[in-house]
């Protein structure tokens, strides 16, 4: 097995570790006298043994040295101090605080808004809007003055209609009427989403705010979501710094018109469709849905196909030229299916903020905070405008040690929110009266001291949050050691990378291959007529204009340098001068006149570098592991040995 695989291999290994191992529990072997348990050890191996797809690795011995091996660089690790490093901490620190979240959030609201989200995915809007643009930080005056404007335009639109009044505001510039055509949840941001699905067709919501300004939308039409595609592609491309290939475009026409004679979708795809990962599957892509896809107008040719084995006409999208067959369609996914993504995404998006909202309600319940605050109306009292020039500094007479709010056992004082005050203080703030701005920046100092104070109490609090943050701690100084000591220095030692591929010269070949031109056709007669004029060295542009014809193509030619396993050439073809016999293959008939046999050369040391890096990166890997075990006594119990053989093989 790859010993690059065998990293990724272990980190999957030091993601199920279990921490907190009972001291009762067996000794199954020591790495320089530090216990692993038993415990640990089958707890990993059948967690992992529906993962993994090299027998071997279900054999315990065989496990037990991979296993061995990996205690064996965490040892390393933690002796070159790599746990130390702050960017090694800094990193631990931000997973910490991710992952936290998933072990914070209020379950009730996040279903809720989950159950929420699949609804609104389940289905599309098609509306219309009309926008008054000011920033988030705008002035109470501006912010008034842009409310009253979306109400005016509201009262027209009710009276002149919505549309008339869209195009007439129009300017880009501070006011945007726009056709949005239709949108599903995750399209919008939230506030506007919420809008647009809660007013009723025909109808123009009330003004309402998001990021961008004051908002009324016209809701025209509501459908359901067009759910999910599946079909198949051939694709052509062009031929970059190839002055002798076809055009795309001449190309996918002329795999059109035999179509259109009625010719096999699959057998052309396997032929002549560029896309190699879909190409050997007769075209089949993944299933497709709705804004999947990072091309409009390959979507909507798939969206607009109605029944199963429709075939699309030509069309070009930023990839190159596509023609589509349609195979299976479905709605929209079970709810349960789709939660897990969706409450991802709801975790990402605007809606995140309801769920944070409800966390800090409950922390302050559970830290009993109190919910008036009467320190306010002084800090209230110590600001003046230089707080909005960034320039206010905290009085001297401020009494650092009286005590602000307490969270759990944590006391905050005057100083410490005074500091808070100064930290956040802006250039870019909005003027308010400061009374409200000390409210808001309170709100802020508590809801993330809050969150703080219950971060660093969860290892203790959470017996499943401190196993996953052991875990990613192990992965993450594994990947640091493997990094500093295999692949950079591996990299770098250039001279030891020339000599490794000096005397593994055989490992570093291009295969036998062939300069060939294949011709395709449904008819076998119509290769007969080819295979004679390819015996005549006849070019390919006089052979296509006696065999095809504009309504009808007949023979397809590919050409270029092929290896035995090129997808235009049968299985187990012959590499040999002329023009072949013909062949059946892929559901066409083809034949092959090979112009020149190109015998198995040696490849540079430039030309092969990847691949002799990474031999190298895995030839340095083994030696060093053997160096870890000399270093490191490793003692296997082996009567625990052979009672965790007899455990799983009675499993």
């Amino acid at each position: 097995m790859n010993l690059r695989s065998l990293f990724i291999l272990f980190f999957v290994f030091s993601m199920t570790h279990v921490g907190g191992q009972s001291v009762t529990n067996d000794v199954l072997f020591t790495v320089d006298g530090e216990p692993v348990y038993v415990s640990e050890f089958l707890r990993v191996y059948n967690k992992n043994l529906d993962l993994v797809q090299d027998e071997s690795q279900k054999n315990v011995d065989e496990y037990l040295t991979l296993f061995t091996n990996y205690k064996l660089k965490l040892k390393e690790a933690k002796a070159l101090g790599l746990n130390e490093k702050p960017s090694y901490i800094r990193e631990l620190s931000s997973y910490k605080k991710q992952l936290a979240k998933n072990f914070m959030s209020d379950t009730k609201v996040t279903d809720e808004l989950v159950e929420e989200a699949y609804n609104r995915i389940s289905n599309d809007v098609k509306a219309s809007h009309i926008l008054i643009k000011i920033p988030e930080n705008a002035s109470p005056a501006d912010t008034l003055a842009a409310y009253n404007n979306i109400i005016k335009l509201r009262e027209r639109a009710l009276k002149e209609g919505f549309e008339k009044v869209r195009q007439e505001v129009h300017n880009g510039q501070t006011v945007f009427g726009e056709d949005l055509g239709y949108f599903s949840g995750f399209r919008m941001v939230y506030p506007f989403e919420s809008a647009a699905f809660n007013t009723k067709v025909g109808d123009i919501s009330q003004p309402f705010r998001t990021q961008f300004g004051y908002h009324i939308v016209n809701v025209q039409e509501k459908r359901k979501s067009r759910g999910e595609r599946t079909v198949a592609h051939i694709m052509v491309v062009k031929k970059e710094g190839d002055s002798l290939a076809e055009k795309p475009e001449d190309r996918i026409q002329d795999i059109y018109k035999k179509l259109k004679q009625g010719e096999d979708f699959e057998a052309l795809a396997k032929q002549f469709s560029d896309d190699g990962n879909s190409a050997p599957k007769g075209g089949l892509l993944s299933p497709i849905s709705g804004g999947q896809i990072n091309s409009v107008e390959f979507e909507n040719v798939v969206f607009g196909l109605n029944d199963i084995g429709d075939i699309s006409e030509p069309f070009q999208s930023q990839y190159g030229w596509h023609i589509v067959k349609l195979y299976d369609k479905k709605p929209i996914a079970p709810f349960e299916d789709m939660k897990p993504e969706l409450e991802e995404k709801v975790k990402r998006d605007d809606r995140s903020k309801l769920i944070d909202n409800a966390l800090y309600t409950k922390l302050k319940t559970k830290y009993n905070v109190p919910i008036k605050q009467p320190a306010l109306d002084y800090f209230a009292s110590i600001l003046n405008d230089d707080y909005f020039k960034r320039t206010w500094v905290e009085p001297a007479k401020l009494d650092e040690k009286k005590p602000f709010v307490k969270i759990g056992e944590k006391q905050f004082t005057y100083k410490d929110f005074a500091d808070y005050l100064a930290i956040s203080q802006s250039k870019n703030e909005a003027k308010m009266d400061f009374k409200t701005l000390v409210a808001n920046k309170y709100e802020a100092f508590l809801n993330e001291n809050l969150v703080t104070y219950q971060e660093d109490a969860l290892e203790g609090e959470n017996e499943e949050f401190a196993n996953i943050v052991a875990e990613y701690r192990d992965g993450l100084l594994l990947f640091d050691l493997m990094e500093t000591t295999i692949w950079n220095t591996a990299q770098s030692d250039s001279l030891a990378i020339e000599n490794y591929y000096n005397t593994h010269k055989a490992k570093y070949v291009l295969p036998k291959r062939i300069d060939a031109v294949v011709a395709s056709s449904k008819e076998q007669k119509t290769l007969k007529k080819v295979s004679k004029l390819l015996e005549k060295n006849m070019a390919l542009d006089q052979i296509k204009g006696l065999v095809n014809s504009n309504d009808k193509i007949d023979v397809i030619f590919t050409s270029g340098i092929m290896e035995a396993n090129h997808q235009a050439l049968p299985d187990g073809f012959e590499f040999k001068k002329g023009v072949s016999k013909i062949y059946n293959h892929n559901g066409a008939f083809v034949i092959v006149q090979v112009k020149e046999v190109l015998p198995e050369t040696q490849k540079t040391f430039e030309e092969s570098k990847g691949a002799v890096i990474s031999d190298y990166q895995n030839f340095k890997e083994e030696k060093w592991l053997k160096e870890l075990a000399d270093k490191y006594k490793v003692e296997v119990n082996q009567e625990a040995l052979k009672n965790v053989k007899t455990q799983i093989k009675n499993q």
